[in-house]
């Protein structure tokens, strides 16, 4: 038998101030061609094991232990020259967040011919091509204009497909992909992966694939380790792991997965709560030296209503106008034209106080949203100021009350960033839910977490919205954290609704050609172990 491409053998990362092992005696290996996902939820160590292969550990960790070989070169102990010389040529990384790995004050083009400046003798007229060639391969409309913009001009799927393009230059060996599309939507998300897959097949590249996506795991890869805590748990085939999962740890992931509900039939007959009528928004177009390009319509004639704890979740890819659309209907934003109803009510042209004190925003991202100068005590406890007639010792019983609620009684002292995401998420949810509010607009609230904390965060959700009753707007590109909470679903593509019926309608009987490419890319676990394409007519 040949040789693995790649061995990884009894590795062992320490902190390197405190001792605390972060990655335990962990061995895995992948061979020439394979596509290998290593799982696992946050803090499992999946992150900080890639990092060890390049020598790219954070100054606060180190390798202490264990053997790395490729193509049987140990690049544990390789001198520094060498492992330069080894970095994009022969292994390349593709990281979480693109934004922040590529250098927003230089130029796409220049970002991605410094590997091939430095690994290729070739003219800067070759090296040009060669980038505007791989461009292209990676399906951006205008290569000449992409090579000279600047990373901020682009979206997150585009700076993924350029971050992909220029590792992909070198042809490397190995490619590992750190969570490469977690803030993408799912249409963007099956085009980077296909394209991924697609490149690495063309150029014979192995692919350590990074991920706690069970459904990105059964539709890519052939063969899994599942880490928990620095521990490697279980590896195997993808069919095994997925479908006779041998470890309890494995079976929890897998269990986490959402699934659908039955429905819920909480329509109310009556009049809706709330409701948007012919609802537009309009955005500036971009100043240029002698003249402003025409307004962009965000939202363009949207007409929806919401019953009285009812969910409606709104899909979409980004850009769909998911968002703003949320953000409008609390009247975060400024309408351009149609009409929002609350009870009844014109909320836009009475300026409705009331409206405005019972609606709240869970944030896409809680961390922004938390100030880290107020304690959890303190950030829960904000919605209530308005509340006059609670005594202070009511408000202190009411926050408690709260943080108990969502499973964190006891935390009213600590500040935001001793928090893990997910309990993050929980406190924004604790002060969304505080004051009881009637309508609630949840953006993205569970896109960021591993799987086991967004069934947790879920499951909380729903229980709060049993308990009180609130409608909610349940914005998300995750079709499968809404096909577990939705009642009636609304698709959204350039600022218009293509198509909204109940649950079961959309996500069985889907009618518009965006809806089904939506749910097409969407993988699904049919727990056979198999990755299964959604119904798409």
């Amino acid at each position: 038998m040949t040789a693995p491409l790649l061995a990884v053998d009894h590795l062992r990362i320490e902190a390197a101030r405190t001792g605390a092992v972060v990655v335990d005696d962990v061995s895995f290996a992948i061979e020439r061609g394979e596509f290998l996902a290593v799982v696992g939820e946050s803090g499992s160590g999946k992150t900080a094991a890639a990092r060890a292969i390049l020598g790219l550990l954070p100054p606060g960790l180190r390798r202490v232990g264990g053997e790395i070989r490729l193509d049987g070169e140990d690049l544990a102990d390789i001198a520094p020259q060498r492992m330069r010389a080894l970095r994009g040529r022969s292994v390349g990384m593709v990281f979480q967040e693109p934004m922040v790995s590529l250098n927003p004050a230089i130029s796409v083009g220049a970002q991605m011919a410094e590997g091939l400046a430095l690994h290729e003798k070739l003219t800067r007229g070759e090296i040009r091509q060669r980038c505007l060639d791989m461009l292209a391969r990676v399906q951006i409309r205008d290569p000449e204009r992409t090579f000279d913009a600047y990373p901020h001009e682009f979206s997150g799927g585009m700076r993924q497909r350029i971050m992909l393009a220029s590792v992909m230059l070198l042809k490397p060996k190995l490619l590992l992909a750190d969570e490469p599309t977690t803030a993408l939507d799912t249409l963007s998300q099956r085009e980077v992966l296909d394209l991924m897959v697609e490149l690495a097949r063309d150029h014979g590249t192995s692919v350590i694939l990074i991920t706690h996506n069970l459904g990105l795991v059964s539709r890519y890869a052939q063969r899994a380790v599942v880490l928990r805590q620095g521990l490697l748990v279980e590896s195997g085939s993808v069919q095994q792991i997925l479908s006779a999962p041998r470890e309890a740890y494995t079976r929890q992931l897998v269990d986490a997965l959402p699934r659908r509900r039955a429905a819920a039939g909480r329509r109310a007959a009556s009049e809706p709560l709330i409701s948007v009528r012919g609802l537009k928004v309009s955005f500036g177009g971009r100043q240029r030296l002698f003249r402003r390009d025409a307004n962009v319509a965000a939202v363009n004639g949207v007409d929806l209503e919401i019953g009285a704890g009812e969910t409606v979740a709104v899909v979409g890819g980004s850009g769909s106008g998911k968002t703003t659309l949320g953000r409008a209907m609390l009247r975060l934003i400024p309408a351009a034209g149609g009409e929002i109803r609350f009870q009844g009510r014109d909320v836009i042209a009475t300026r409705d106080r009331a409206f405005r004190l019972a609606s709240q925003l869970v944030f896409q991202d809680p961390y922004s949203s938390l100030d880290p100068r107020m304690r959890v005590g303190e950030i829960v406890a904000e919605p209530l100021r308005h509340v006059t007639e609670l005594s202070s010792a009511e408000r202190d019983r009411r926050v408690a009350d709260m943080l108990d609620e969502v499973g964190l009684a006891g935390f009213a002292q600590r500040w935001p960033h001793e928090l893990s995401g997910g309990q993050r998420q929980r406190i924004a949810i604790a002060r969304a839910i505080v004051r009881h509010p009637s309508f609630v607009v949840a953006d993205e609230p569970v896109s960021a977490l591993d799987m086991t904390i967004q069934a947790q965060v879920l499951k909380l959700f729903e229980r709060l919205q049993a308990q009180y009753g609130f409608a909610c707007l349940f914005i998300s590109h995750d079709l499968a954290a809404v096909e577990q909470v939705a009642d009636r679903v609304v698709v959204m593509q350039g600022g218009r609704i293509v198509e909204q019926g109940s649950r079961d309608d959309v996500f069985d009987r889907p009618q518009h050609a965006y809806t089904k490419a939506l749910l097409a890319a969407t993988p699904v676990l049919d727990f056979s172990g198999q990755a299964a394409a959604r119904a798409s007519g």
